[in-house]
């Protein structure tokens, strides 16, 4: 089980090198747009994004601890119930949320048993 976790921080840390190297590309990714007049949006995809992920993710392979495994498994779920309040609220049912839905909410799961062993 500690290695779906580790995975899921691989995962976490390749998605927070995407975001900080090719912020433009990640936001695509997502279904979102960056415009020349708003560089404000490119600074999202490497800041937020990228420093969030890649934080979170090398805290759990640098630092193994309960702590940071929680804080990568609770951040996924969180993500998937946000992405869940959205299909419902914001009538975004497209299987685009509904295949990132089950994605993020597997990465938070993945890391459960990681955050209660360590």
């Amino acid at each position: 089980m500690i290695f779906l976790a580790n995975l899921s921080a691989i995962i976490t840390v390749g998605f927070g090198l995407i975001c900080l190297v090719a912020p433009r590309y990640s936001l695509g990714l997502i279904h979102l747009q960056t415009t020349p007049e708003r560089p404000e949006a490119v600074a999202e995809g490497r800041g937020t994004l990228a420093g969030f992920y890649l934080a979170v993710g090398l805290l759990c392979l640098v630092t193994p601890s309960s702590a940071a495994y929680w804080a990568l498994a609770l951040g996924w779920l969180f993500t998937g119930c946000g992405r869940g309040v959205s299909i419902v609220l914001d009538n975004g049912r497209t299987k685009f949320n509904f295949g990132s839905i089950l994605f993020e909410l597997g990465l938070g799961v993945a890391a459960l048993p990681a955050a209660s062993a360590v």
